[in-house]
């Protein structure tokens, strides 16, 4: 998965940042587990999976405040 810089998240719809953030999170409790019983091999995921979630999380919410402040 590559990092998308803040304009292409800007750029999708809800939808798709809602089904973003679901497969990340995903993905991390995959890589946790996969952690716990020794068989994770590429532990810099967690790093760039963290990045990517606190990013699309960012938007989502900023997108939630400005429209109940502009309700």
């Amino acid at each position: 998965m590559t990092r998308l810089d803040t304009a292409e998240v800007r750029k999708l719809t809800d939808v798709d940042l809602a089904e973003q953030i679901n497969g990340l999170r995903r993905e991390l409790f995959d890589l946790r587990f996969q952690q716990a019983t020794r068989q994770l091999t590429t532990t810099h995921r967690f790093k760039e999976a963290r990045i990517k979630l606190a990013q699309l999380l960012t938007v989502q919410k900023e997108r939630t405040s400005s429209n109940t402040s502009s309700s």
